[in-house]
């Protein structure tokens, strides 16, 4: 206990020391533009409309859907954060997905994946999964509609076009709804080092509901789920050892874990598990197993929650951005 509250000590004065030191401080080539006033930013000379199209196969109807960049900014943004959200984190928001899908666009032009039929990527487009077209923005916004439209487009009109980059190339600008108190480094989580998608300080998601959840899976369901994970699983002995040995990341997330004897990784023992984060701990008692779980999504890149806790603190969105993609630039 001691050790926990050591760190996030620790995390949460590393987070405010963001807003006592410049951001050329923290080493991060975007400091000159992140730290500057608004009236210097980059969107005030990129262009407005860009004449270029997102082509998304539905994954439902088979179809192509072709929508103007603007309009895919506008309809990610609604699929991934309430437009009640602060505007500076709403902001964020949109420059981490515009990114992160001009980066799929591209690649897709450079190496065309055949089973997209010529779309970009593909989304369940019915359920407003990546996008969110304007009628089923309609149907989730109600009476809100004209009050939520006239948020994204206030937030939406400084940044569009804007696009993160290190070295010179799109980032990979992932992103998810709750940290667990420290981002993930993408090494630790999926392999391969990328400079901007590193450990930092996330703080401001422990006060969020949602942040520790729990789930209770009895004998059998356990038994089950093990099972789909690692086929080959002993679970012959005492249930209170199935769930062995954790290796964490620095940031602690199960990295792998013993499950039956067998190796399984955090991230497949989340989807076994139905966890909402690989940031767990599990406990056998009186017939059954308890996960305590932290966080919620795979902790890479930018946590909304923290996004909106930043810009309630006063950061602006190159701020965030700066933050939790240190190394980037933005650019139009």
């Amino acid at each position: 206990m001691h050790h926990r509250r050591g760190e996030f000590l620790l995390g949460f004065f590393l987070f405010l020391a963001m807003f006592l030191i410049p951001f050329v401080a923290f080493g991060n080539p975007a400091a000159g533009k992140a730290g500057s006033s608004k009236s210097e930013s980059p969107a005030s000379s990129h262009p407005q409309e860009t004449g270029s199209s997102f082509h998304i196969l539905d994954t439902a109807t088979k179809q192509i859907l072709t929508v103007g960049d603007r309009e895919f900014m506008t309809g990610a943004v609604a699929a991934e954060m309430s437009p009640s959200a602060e505007q500076e984190a709403l902001k964020a928001q949109a420059v981490a997905c515009y990114t992160y899908y001009c980066r799929l666009r591209e690649n897709q032009k450079k190496t065309p994946d055949s089973s997209l039929n010529g779309a970009d990527f593909s989304a369940d487009l019915q359920n407003g999964q990546i996008y969110l077209t304007d009628e089923l923005r309609k149907k989730r916004w109600g009476t809100h509609y004209d009050e939520y439209a006239q948020a994204l487009k206030t937030a939406i009109d400084p940044v569009f076009g804007l696009v993160l980059k290190s070295g010179g190339e799109l980032i990979e600008a992932t992103y998810y709804a709750i940290s667990s108190g420290n981002t993930e480094s993408s090494a630790d989580v999926w392999g391969g080092e990328r400079p901007y998608l590193i450990s930092v300080a996330s703080p401001g998601d422990r006060f969020a509901g949602g942040y520790q959840t729990t789930v209770t899976l009895s004998l059998e369901k356990m038994k089950a789920c093990i099972l789909s994970a690692a086929p080959d699983a002993d679970l012959s002995g005492d249930p209170s050892g199935w769930a062995g040995t954790a290796e964490r990341t620095a940031a602690g997330s199960v990295k792998t874990i013993l499950l039956g004897g067998k190796s399984v990784t955090g991230n497949n023992a989340r989807a076994a598990f139905g966890l909402r984060s690989a940031n767990f701990t599990v406990s056998y008692s009186n017939g059954q197993f308890t996960f305590s779980v932290l966080g919620y999504g795979h902790d890479v890149g930018m946590s909304q929650t923290g996004a909106q806790y930043m810009a309630k603190q006063g950061a602006d969105y190159r701020q965030i951005l700066s933050w939790y993609y240190p190394t980037t630039t933005l650019a139009a």
